[in-house]
């Protein structure tokens, strides 16, 4: 039950909170957009079973793995898709997290 919190406490809670600090003018606006980027799990459903509770999905789904989180860097260079690339690699990184609880 901690683990399930954490990771999903560190998925909704944690990064609108550091958007709120980072730019708290615009929190709300880049708030939604942080938590836009949950919609990366779609590739889950490509997956069989869609959901294994011991799976790491790091690496494993195709919007997850390390080609694709490094366009998620290079995101970070342009300062329009900044906080989107935040968030996609907020998501990675919780889910990492989320490997090592298992």
């Amino acid at each position: 039950m901690l683990r399930f919190f954490i990771h999903y406490g560190l998925h909704f809670i944690v990064p609108v909170i550091i958007v709120y600090f980072y730019r708290s003018k615009h929190w709300k606006k880049n708030g939604l957009l942080v938590l836009s980027t949950m919609l990366i799990d779609i590739d889950h459903l490509f997956a069989s079973p869609i959901y294994d509770a011991n799976r790491c999905s790091v690496h494993f789904h195709f919007l997850h793995s390390f080609p694709v989180i490094y366009l998620y860097f290079v995101l970070l260079i342009p300062n329009k898709t900044r906080v989107f690339a935040f968030g996609l690699l907020f998501h990675i990184l919780t889910d990492i997290i989320d490997c090592f609880l298992k």
